[in-house]
């Protein structure tokens, strides 16, 4: 990429296009054109093409999408496979009727089947059976994985497709009835350090900026300790417990933003899609992996981010709430033989967080 070529990132608020957008800048890239959902709606073909046919970008990073945790993603399964199968055929179609040069497509690490053997290589795709809690989502991605290699076959566009582990970093979403593990996590624990401390100060200036269902620091006490109990925060007897769905013990890979962040822009600059054809008669399986390749189970997760938060209190996990997928881990050979491995070192990485959510 040419450091004034016009770039695309779509999804540029989010932990996974802002981590793009900073890395880029500090590549000194100068060119950018970014849009929210307020400014292009990119689930509409029209304001889709509208957009692209203005800005004309060179290059397009596809961050955008509809996301959550386990919660979310088996609530409101109609929305993640509409939006964000909607949002990607639009950034995708437009950018190949615009001739945008190379395009990078984000997914998930849960495109792959429940049951798949470990570390998941690439080519377990589409093996077996998806975990169902996320089986929307895992399908609108799969078809962004699907729909760039296709392209490039029919048009000889050079699009990628990369598959994340799960991330964490600044601007993630800490929302508790649609956030993912970590900054669940993260926000559980420090309200419930506040109320060991009975600091409401802090409490409210918590639910000010990030109110839950419409609760905020200007609510009753009562309200907000009924809120907090609706999502596992409670306090009895000066003790306060912090309950966590499922067992603790399926295990989960994570990668810093930052890191995942320089990953894509290395991708971006060093490899094309000829790169990763192994067999020219049959091509598939051509995303890569990006993570760690090292694991941990969530309950110590749920021990690191206690320790860091500085949270006292109990942790309490109720089995009878799904665990979701046993084991997600990615097998990076793919990504490390392309040239890049990860920097930041786990707790480390969530400390930054914590520091920064705290601030």
């Amino acid at each position: 990429m040419e450091k004034n070529a016009k770039i695309f990132v779509a999804g540029h608020k989010g932990l996974v296009g802002s981590a793009i957008l900073r890395n880029l800048q500090a590549r000194g890239y100068t060119n950018f054109v970014v849009a929210d959902h307020k400014t292009c709606d990119f689930t509409s073909q029209a304001q889709a093409e509208a957009f692209f046919k203005k800005e004309q970008p060179e290059y397009v990073f596809v961050a955008a999408a509809k996301v959550g945790g386990i919660i979310a993603n088996n609530t409101y399964r109609a929305q993640f496979i509409y939006e964000n199968l909607m949002i990607q055929n639009n950034v995708i179609h437009q950018s190949y009727l615009n001739k945008v040069k190379k395009l990078m497509f984000l997914g998930s690490s849960c495109i792959y089947p429940r049951d798949c053997p470990q570390p998941m290589t690439e080519d377990c795709l589409l093996t077996d059976a998806l975990e169902y809690t996320n089986e929307p989502y895992a399908l609108a991605k799969i078809a962004g994985i699907k729909m760039c290699e296709s392209y490039n076959l029919q048009y000889g566009t050079n699009y990628i497709s990369v598959m994340p582990t799960n991330l964490y970093g600044p601007n993630d979403n800490y929302d508790l009835e649609k956030s993912h593990v970590l900054p669940a996590l993260i926000r559980k624990m420090y309200l419930g350090k506040c109320l060991e401390n009975n600091d409401w100060v802090a409490i409210n200036n918590d639910l000010d900026k990030r109110p839950v269902e419409g609760i905020t620091g200007k609510n009753t006490e009562a309200e907000k300790i009924a809120i907090f109990a609706k999502y596992g925060l409670t306090s009895k007897s000066d003790k306060v417990t912090v309950t966590l769905w499922g067992t603790g013990k399926p295990r989960r890979e994570f990668l810093y933003s930052e890191d995942m962040a320089d990953a894509c822009v290395y991708l971006m600059e060093n490899v094309q899609f000829s790169d990763l054809v192994t067999n020219p008669k049959e091509i598939r399986n051509t995303h890569i992996n990006i993570g760690t390749g090292r694991d941990l189970t969530i309950g110590e997760l749920a021990e690191i981010v206690k320790e860091i938060v500085g949270f006292k209190g109990n942790l309490y996990w109720d089995a009878t709430k799904p665990d979701g997928t046993f084991q997600k881990l990615l097998n990076v050979d793919k990504l490390h033989s392309l040239g890049w491995k990860e920097k930041v070192e786990m707790r480390q990485g969530i400390k930054t967080v914590v520091d920064l959510y705290v601030k």
